[in-house]
Formats: C-alpha cells, sequence, structure tokens
C-alpha cells in the first residue's frame, strides 16, 4: 500500500512540474510579433494598446495565439540596429516598428526575410523603405503620413495664430536619418506661404534646453517642432520650455496640446496604428507583406489649448477654432 502512495505521489508531483513546463513549451510555440520603437514604453503604451486592438480585429490575441516582444531606443538613435539585430536572432514573425524612419530603417537593414510594418512620416519611396506604393514588394509595407505634404498646412496654421510673426523657427533633430529631408521640406514650405525660418537643432536633453535659449535670444514669435522620437519621449520638457519662454509653439501630436503645448496638428493615431496591428495580423495569417498598399492616414486633427493661448495672451481667431478639431479650455 505504502508503495502504490508513493507511486500516486510521484505521479502528481511529477505532473505538476510538467505542467508549467507544457505551459511554457507552448508559449514558445506561438508565432512572436516584435515591436520595434526609437521612443519609450511611457509613451508608447497608449498606442501599443491601439495596435493589440488591430491584431484583435483579425483574431490575433497577445497571450491566447501570439507573443509580442518589446524593444524601446528611448530616443537613443544609435541603439535601433542593435535592438533590431535582436529580434532577428529571437526569430520573430514579425517586425512591427514604430517611431519614424529610424526604426523601419534599423529594421529593414537587419532583415530581408522577416516581414516589416512600418509607420513613418516621410514617403517611404523617397526614404529608401520600398520601391512602390500601391506595391511595396519585398518584406516592408505599413504606413506613412507623407509628411512633406502637410507641412505648408502646419506652418499656414501658426501664420494664421500669428499673422503678424516676423520671425518663425522650426525645432528639428540632427541626429535623425531625415533630418536634412525634414529641413528642406520645412524651409520648402516657409518659401510656399511667403515666410523666411530659422532652424535650430536639438538631439540630446540639455540642446533642447540651449536651443530654447536660442530661440529666446533671437525672440522667434512662433515655432514648428519637427516629428522626432526625442521630441516625444521629452514632450513635457517641451511644453513647459515654449510656456516659460513664452513661445507659441505647433506640435504633430495631440498628446503634445494635452499636455498643455499650444497647438497641434497630424493625423489621427487611433487610425494610423491600428492598421499596424491588422497589417501585422493579416501577415501573421499568410498575406504577403510586399502585396500589401502602404497606408495613408485619412484624418487629420487639429488641436487647439484655448488654456495655454491665454497665458500667453493670444486671441485665437474665431475661424481658426471653429475648424479645430477639439479645443482644450
Amino acid at each position: 500500500m505504502a508503495s502504490i502512495a508513493r507511486r500516486r505521489l510521484l505521479a502528481a508531483l511529477v505532473g505538476a512540474v510538467a505542467w508549467p513546463l507544457a505551459a511554457g513549451a507552448q508559449r514558445r510555440t506561438l508565432p512572436v510579433v516584435g515591436l520595434l520603437s526609437s521612443r519609450s514604453p511611457v509613451v508608447d503604451t497608449p498606442l501599443i494598446a491601439i495596435i493589440r486592438q488591430g491584431l484583435k480585429e483579425i483574431g490575433v490575441v497577445e497571450g491566447e495565439n501570439v507573443v509580442l516582444d518589446y524593444r524601446w531606443a528611448e530616443g537613443q538613435y544609435d541603439r535601433l540596429a542593435g535592438l533590431a539585430a535582436d529580434l532577428v536572432r529571437q526569430q520573430v514573425a514579425v517586425i512591427v516598428t514604430i517611431g519614424g524612419e529610424p526604426s523601419a530603417l534599423a529594421a529593414k537593414a537587419s532583415t530581408t526575410a522577416i516581414p516589416i510594418v512600418f509607420a513613418v512620416g516621410d514617403d517611404p519611396i523617397r526614404s529608401g523603405l520600398v520601391s512602390s506604393v500601391n506595391r511595396p514588394g519585398g518584406n516592408m509595407t505599413g504606413m506613412s503620413t507623407f509628411i512633406a505634404a502637410v507641412e505648408p498646412k502646419r506652418l499656414g496654421l501658426l501664420r494664421e495664430l500669428r499673422p503678424s510673426a516676423t520671425t518663425m523657427a522650426a525645432l528639428v533633430n540632427p541626429a535623425n536619418v531625415q533630418a536634412e529631408m525634414q529641413m528642406g521640406d520645412i524651409q520648402a514650405a516657409a518659401r510656399n506661404i511667403g515666410n523666411e525660418i530659422k532652424t535650430v537643432h536639438a538631439g540630446t536633453v540639455r540642446e533642447i534646453d540651449a536651443a530654447f535659449a536660442a530661440l529666446a535670444q533671437m525672440r522667434a514669435d512662433a515655432l514648428l517642432v519637427a516629428t522626432d522620437a526625442l521630441f516625444f519621449t521629452r514632450l513635457t520638457q517641451l511644453v513647459v520650455l515654449a510656456a516659460r519662454h513664452a513661445i507659441p509653439t505647433l506640435y504633430s501630436r495631440r498628446e503634445f496640446a494635452a499636455a498643455g503645448g499650444l497647438m497641434s496638428y497630424g493625423p489621427n493615431q487611433d487610425e494610423s496604428y491600428r492598421t499596424l496591428g491588422l497589417y501585422a495580423a493579416r501577415i501573421l495569417k499568410g498575406e504577403k507583406p510586399g502585396d500589401l498598399p502602404i497606408q495613408l492616414p485619412t484624418r487629420f486633427e487639429l488641436v487647439i489649448n484655448l488654456s495655454t493661448a491665454n497665458v500667453l495672451g493670444l486671441e485665437v481667431p474665431p475661424t481658426l477654432l471653429a475648424r479645430a478639431d477639439e479645443v482644450i479650455e
């Protein structure tokens, strides 16, 4: 009897140990979507929730039939190549990149075999990511804002807010691989609306402080902040400095205006990041990235923080308020 009891106890113990091992093995057999971001977990968390929702719409659910593996560069572009290479070594099924061209280009340089779904601001053909918008070919597809086409609109909004502005400026991160293109697009947009624009640079936290000191010294009447992962990770710093130096500033993301920035204009983020999830799910289900056309945003949002305008002593034109998608009071 004792030996039978011992055998039963042993069987129970083996089963108890084997169950988590089996569960772990099962988890390892699930496909893995690697997420590569040039930004940080703090700013990306709400956006990743939207990506998850896009995945779920096609029946792909984290923890049930897919695993998500995250890599963040925290605004340090030189880390992206190593992070992308690590995802490739993990043999993930799909790489989703967010945080603009630096993430997408790092993923592209790391693999020609693993499908990549990107979210970028520039023309992906001009950036060298794909050869066609309608049929990208290769292992990449995704979403592009085509920000060059949007810059005249953003600068036009700034001029409408400050029609008497004589010194307009743009803040650009020179470490961004797209910095030269960004500066060229902004200068061209300024010429199109009959304005001159000065460029100030910031590639680190300290340089952001120095850039605003330079803006104050040049007596900038208005500031356009270029789309950049570092700037997004330092959102609060930018908003506080713009308020401290009383510089009316236009940003590319609603989050800036929600945090106290004066005004933002850019694509609807729910639409953009949902597309990433949908495309990643379709690829997991067998579609080829090269057959999926690059998606363009259909909704752009103008957000005005009226409280900030009042603090700055600005009277926002009624015509501008009437066009705003959201007014924060």
